[in-house]
């Protein structure tokens, strides 16, 4: 006897709108919606297309003053429409578990990581005892491949790295066993290897008939976990279907667009955000093309930043008092002018700590640090003994919102950045103009606050002010992890168009090896605070020496690609038939 998986969300003609908001029309419009049992359907689309509000109004949280209208709203077989505040509290972390994007801000900074997975336990009361929730908090941490749970259990989310955080995260949302867990983005701080594990738990999760929601901007992580794929834009469905038909034959422009805009072994060189998907003739599979990205001058011989044989530990607190833990440990690289240089390695392996050592930001324990030729770390070395080449290293965030001063406008945090050069006030006017246009945007955002811009304009607002002092190397952290496809794909044009025309270095730290290897010229692969292994980004990719490296090869997302070639390998008749 055949069953039918139960029917977790049926949701036709979702409407969500704002009083007052985009100029009374809704933000979320005609959405169809249906989960089963055991299903995962993967929400896609640009920041703001409405994808992360579709999911909260699942549960009830869309927000205050949100206005939700459908012809059909079912959630767990019953209509939710006029479900009270208590009738959505019964339902969260019970039928359905939230998995949002930021762990730091999500989880709670005055309770231990472990009361906070258990949380929902004793809300709920799912368990009798302390001892048994203790014991669920214990074997959930270590279902979302957090080693050393006891001890992780005391610690509080300020003391886990990135990755150790997200995965709490995501074991205080499935602790209670709910039928449907909606993963706001939950793979997108994570590298590789950690992302594998996450995605396992989630697809472990289906194989026990638990329905998955999937929002996430990286198309091969939802090619390999969704059975469905809605693709959003401006608050609609544009394309949907069986997650092997939408990728692998858009019908929509802008699922075409996503797709062309993914970095990958072919886009090196090229502009990511100018790729088009064209037929070269009739039924044939379609191709990629790109145009190229401006020449770059050839490396200089002499070095700006020269990193020998560091090393930095740290004590650890709590139950394991007096041990030491080592972050890095004898790293040895150099970055010469005008190089990419990209940093990779799971969470915990050392980049931020090496990050954070060249910036001057902590002292190592033993090596030495050159910077332009002086002495930057160590004894005597005092910041500022550094102030006079401080605005010469400068630094990109990955995530610009809380770096920036909320209180300042775009045109005070580049005035600050222009300190050094001592520029009387029209000057200064019109060199933040000037560093504005240099990235994409224009004197209009002058006025304007962080929180008024969008991820990308954000994100190029940070590179602009890292470009003010003309530096000789710009560290960069991450700083398109949080993007979607195409936003991404125009910061890193941008950020190779200029530092081709600049010749500016770059310490270029990324989990994605896609980005890296699209970017870079030399790679550093670190593990357990050492380099495994460096070379020629080409090289590293297409033949990984050491088993690390293979194993992280291995454990990154394919996304299967439609054939890739350059303009000057199409006919030009193909290339009057794009398709976008």
């Amino acid at each position: 006897m055949i069953t039918t998986p139960r029917t977790l969300v049926d949701i036709r003609g979702l409407s969500v709108s704002f009083p007052g908001a985009n100029g009374g029309r809704p933000l979320v419009h005609g959405v169809d919606l249906f989960i089963r049992a055991g299903e995962c359907v993967a929400l896609v689309g640009e920041s703001g297309s409405g994808k992360s509000l579709t999911a909260r109004s699942l549960i009830g949280l869309a927000g205050a003053q949100a206005l939700i209208d459908a012809r059909q709203f079912d959630i767990d077989g019953r209509p939710a429409l006029r479900f009270t505040d208590r009738e959505w509290r019964s339902l969260r972390g019970t039928f359905a578990g939230l998995v949002m994007q930021d762990a730091l801000v999500s989880l709670d900074p005055l309770r231990t990581v472990g009361a906070e997975i258990g949380e929902v336990l004793a809300h709920h009361r799912l368990v009798r005892s302390r001892g048994e929730r203790r014991t669920r908090v214990h074997a959930v941490m270590g279902d979302v491949g957090i080693p050393y749970a006891e001890h992780r259990a005391t610690q509080y989310a300020h003391e886990l790295s990135g990755g150790l955080r997200q995965r709490a995260l995501i074991a205080s949302a499935i602790a209670a066993g709910p039928a449907l867990v909606i993963a706001d983005e939950p793979t997108t701080a994570l590298d590789v290897t950690v992302q594998a594990q996450v995605l396992a738990v989630l697809a472990q999760r289906l194989a026990q008939g638990v329905g998955v929601l999937l929002i996430s901007h990286d198309l091969a992580v939802v090619a390999g976990i969704a059975d469905r794929v809605l693709v959003m834009h401006d608050g609609e469905v544009v394309d949907s279907g069986t997650t092997q038909s939408v990728l692998n034959n858009p019908s929509h422009p802008y699922t075409r667009q996503l797709l062309a805009a993914q970095p990958s072994a072919q886009s090196r060189g090229h502009r990511l955000s100018s790729a088009r998907i064209v037929s070269d003739e009739p039924h044939s599979a379609p191709l990629i093309i790109r145009e190229p990205l401006p020449p770059r001058r050839a490396r200089s011989e002499q070095a700006v930043l020269r990193v020998d044989a560091i090393g930095k530990q740290y004590s650890r607190r709590g139950k394991h008092r007096g041990e030491v833990f080592t972050a890095l440990q004898d790293v040895s690289f150099a970055v010469h002018g005008g190089e990419v240089v990209g940093i990779v390695g799971e969470s915990g392996s050392g980049k931020s700590t090496c990050a954070n050592i060249v910036l001057g930001l902590i002292a190592p324990d033993a090596g030495n640090v050159e910077f332009l030729g002086t002495r930057w770390n160590g004894p005597g070395v005092s910041e500022r003994v550094r102030r006079e080449l401080r605005p010469r290293l400068q630094y990109i965030p990955q995530d610009p919102l809380s770096a920036f001063d909320p209180r300042h406008s775009v045109q005070q945090l580049l005035e600050e950045a222009l300190w050094s050069k001592a520029l009387p006030k029209p000057a200064l006017l019109a060199r933040s103009v000037e560093l504005l246009e240099q990235v994409g945007l224009d004197a209009a955002f002058l006025a304007r606050r962080p929180s008024s811009l969008s991820g990308g304009q954000r994100q190029r607002v940070a590179i602009a002010r890292a470009l003010a002092p003309e530096p000789a190397l710009i560290v960069c952290d991450e700083p398109v992890s949080a993007l979607d496809v195409y936003v991404q794909a125009q910061v890193l044009d941008l950020l190779a168009e200029l530092q081709a025309r600049l010749n500016t270095a770059l310490l270029f730290i990324s989990h994605d090896l896609d980005v890296v290897r699209h970017l870079s010229d030399r790679v550093l692969v670190f593990k357990d605070g050492r380099i495994v292994e460096e070379g020629d980004a080409e090289r590293v990719f297409a033949a990984p020496e050491h088993p690390y490296t293979r194993l992280l090869m291995s454990a990154t997302p394919a996304l299967r690609r439609v054939e890739e070639r350059t303009p000057a390998e199409i006919p030009s008749f193909a290339l009057e038939r794009e398709l976008l």
